[in-house]
């Protein structure tokens, strides 16, 4: 069972994203900031993060600098969720990082396609 790393402060929004998942056979640990994100990835050795942009504490885009800056991590799948969605945005968060982006609101399809995707699991 693949591990999933979930990053959201919005407690909603983890729930329904959690429930999509476990619907796909997936093993989701949760976070609501990218500081407790950072302290989880050891403990959890997650196959793919999936990162708020816009939280509390440390935000997405200082949590994937950090992240980025370990070796360990220098692979892992990481997939932005944000509700950015003006022209540039994509590539800004790419640019930071990122290994994928899904802008909200999220459908359950869209989200396994790209779960899919970086853990070449096929769709």
């Amino acid at each position: 069972m693949k591990k999933i790393l979930l990053v959201e402060d919005n407690q909603v929004n983890r729930e329904l994203v959690r429930e999509m998942l476990e619907g796909d056979e997936y093993e989701v640990f949760e976070a609501e900031n990218g500081l407790e994100a950072l302290h989880m990835l050891p403990k959890t050795a997650p196959d793919l993060v999936l990162l708020d942009i816009q939280m509390p504490v440390l935000d997405g885009m200082s949590a994937i600098k950090q992240l980025r800056q370990k070796p360990q991590y220098a692979d892992l799948p990481v997939v932005a969720l944000t509700a950015y969605a003006m022209v540039g945005d994509k590539e800004r968060v790419l640019a930071a990082g990122f290994t994928g982006y899904l802008s909200k609101p999220i459908e359950r399809k869209t989200l396994l396609a790209e779960i899919h995707q970086h853990l070449q699991k096929p769709a």
